[in-house]
């Protein structure tokens, strides 16, 4: 005897279909086999006095051997560790198994991931392949998959975010990356002009071309001069050329699963800034651009390492941009920004003209800097906590200084405010956060 209706709910369960592990692309081998031959190129650096005795003590025939043993076996791991990485998209998670003699499991659970990028250093281009990088909430590092295909990176990458989004599994895969529409493209002039009429640029060279010739007539030690000039002409590289090969072809495009933001000269970046988990946007007005009216969008994701939205372009287009990234939010006029009472000038000379503040219905907007302007936006719906702070001088002319925290882990700061300004301020930004989260966008993909 059977109780009606047990056997037909049964029946009409839908069996879940097995989950499939898939492999990295082929090419992967070849990235992996570097690891036997950088820690003896390691070993190396690190004496090479020893290194040197050692190798004039080798025989040409005892070379070929030990050239014969390290190839096959750097091939030999790279191999192995490709062979036991499997990864495997399932109905709520991602899981990605590696490992060869200690394995390692990670479940990344689809509604924890915060942004998937598609990155292509200048090698993975001319192979045709891609790295896949996921921002999950509560890690410190992002997970990667590297290399896949490039088509298969974007297909996976479109997949997940789909999921993510809360599209059933069996149609995920079937929704394809969604179209863009481009708000914005800095030109390489523009950004190599903005280069050249940045500070950092200039006083990172100056030092690089001042600095050794001053230590060669203290010290007269060449290793001195190198130890110091290495890094003072690196930081110049890396603060013009580098920025210039980073920030290159810089593309913002709009698409239901947030901005796209795509860079790069020799290695490409597919960056995505999800909605709602935009922090803190700084819009940053060195002194050279202001003639020319530029200026340059940072911003502050939860768990993510994007930083940069715009790197240079006009304030209007910026303020556009803005827009789209922090939806109903207007940028503050410079004249909308009340100033410190004169009285903050006893505790900061000068410079406590460049502190400014204004509150929106939407933002907490402070502004900071005279040569270098930068105006921070907080959506009151982002504000985690809010602390006034009082020194013992601003308690003697009656300042305080009222900071607001992030889920970024930033802090942006009302400097020098009154004292009784700050109190009253401090109270009613804690309401304003807690009824601006209850009218906050969600913070899913594509909803």
């Amino acid at each position: 005897m059977t109780t009606p209706g047990v056997d037909d709910a049964v029946q009409e369960q839908p069996e879940k279909e097995p989950v499939t592990e898939r492999r990295l692309h082929p090419i992967t081998p070849l990235r992996r086999a570097w690891a036997p031959v950088a820690v003896v190129i390691g070993w190396a650096v690190h004496d090479p006095d020893q290194t040197q005795r050692q190798l004039t003590r080798l025989t040409t025939t005892t070379l070929l051997i030990a050239l014969a043993v390290i190839v096959p076996a750097a091939a030999l791991y790279g191999f192995l560790t490709w062979w036991f990485t499997h990864f495997a998209v399932t109905d709520t998670e991602l899981r990605i198994r590696t490992g060869l003699l200690f394995r390692r499991t990670a479940h990344i659970r689809l509604e924890r991931i915060q942004a998937i990028d598609v990155t292509q250093p200048l090698l993975a281009r001319v192979a045709g392949v891609a790295k896949l990088r996921l921002d999950v909430v509560g890690a410190d590092k992002k997970d990667e998959l590297a290399f896949l295909g490039e088509r298969e990176a974007r297909a996976l990458r479109a997949e997940l975010l789909a999921r993510a989004a809360g599209f059933a599994p069996e149609t995920a895969h079937e929704v394809g990356e969604a179209p863009a529409r481009q708000l914005l493209h800095t030109p390489p002039r523009d950004l190599a002009l903005s280069l050249v009429l940045t500070g950092a640029t200039w006083g990172s060279l100056v030092a690089a071309l001042v600095v050794p010739p001053l230590l060669w007539m203290a010290t007269h030690s060449v290793w001195t001069v190198l130890a110091t000039a290495l890094p003072l002409l690196g930081a110049a590289g890396a603060s013009s050329v580098g920025r210039f090969v980073t920030e290159y072809d810089w593309t913002v495009g709009e698409s239901p699963d947030g901005l796209r933001i795509d860079h790069g000269l020799l290695d490409r970046t597919h960056e995505t800034v999800p909605p709602g988990r935009v922090q803190t946007v700084r819009i940053v007005e060195p002194l050279l651009w202001r003639r020319r009216g530029w200026v340059r969008v940072e911003l502050d994701v939860a768990g993510s390492s994007n930083s940069v939205l715009v790197p240079v372009a006009p304030r209007e287009v910026a303020e556009a941009v803005v827009a789209r990234v922090l939806p109903g939010v207007t940028v503050p006029p410079l004249s909308a920004l009340s100033r410190p009472p004169r009285r903050a000038g006893r505790c900061v000379p000068l410079w406590w003209r460049g502190y400014g503040l204004a509150v929106t219905d939407s933002v907490f907007a402070s502004r900071q800097g005279l040569l270098r302007r930068s105006l921070a936006l907080v959506p009151h719906a982002k504000v985690q906590s809010v602390r006034l702070e009082q020194g013992p001088w601003e308690r003697l002319w009656r300042l305080a200084d009222v900071h607001v925290d992030t889920g970024a882990n930033k802090t942006v700061t009302a400097r020098l405010r009154d004292a009784q300004e700050a109190a009253e301020l401090l109270k009613s930004q804690a309401e304003r956060s807690r009824t601006g989260r209850k009218g906050a966008r969600p913070d899913r993909w594509m909803v």
